[in-house]
């Protein structure tokens, strides 16, 4: 079984920046997709951001595509989601999670127990 450890929320203003990690054991970082979701309270978890398997290929919410960035180090088994200009409604535990094959259309298998973003406005 993977494990996931996600790091690095906290509080920021509105307009600040944030870098969240999440660090895998094992070795399927480097073949295996990557996905980072959100769940606000009250609100469905959501898709925020993906990064492909193979080529790095990467995907983005349409409420994040330009603020967010996913990149990942494979040598370090990690995957990070820089966030910049945040917005309140940003908000959210985040939580990364190991998709089943290296695209982003696979399914999540195993996920990390989160990590809570708090934009204050």
């Amino acid at each position: 079984q993977v494990q996931l450890v996600e790091s690095g929320g906290g509080l920021v203003q509105a307009g600040g920046s944030l870098r969240v990690s999440c660090a895998a054991s094992g070795s399927i970082l480097s073949i295996n997709a990557m996905g980072w979701y959100r769940q606000a309270p009250g609100k469905a978890r959501e898709g925020v951001s993906c990064i492909s398997g193979r080529n790095g290929g990467t995907e983005y919410a349409d409420s994040v595509r330009g603020r967010f960035t996913v990149s990942r180090d494979n040598a370090k088994n990690t995957v990070y989601l820089q966030m910049n200009a945040l917005k309140p409604e940003d908000t959210a535990v985040y939580y990364c999670a190991v998709l089943l094959g290296h695209r982003c259309v696979d399914e999540a298998d195993s996920w990390g127990q989160g990590t809570q973003v708090t934009v204050s406005s």
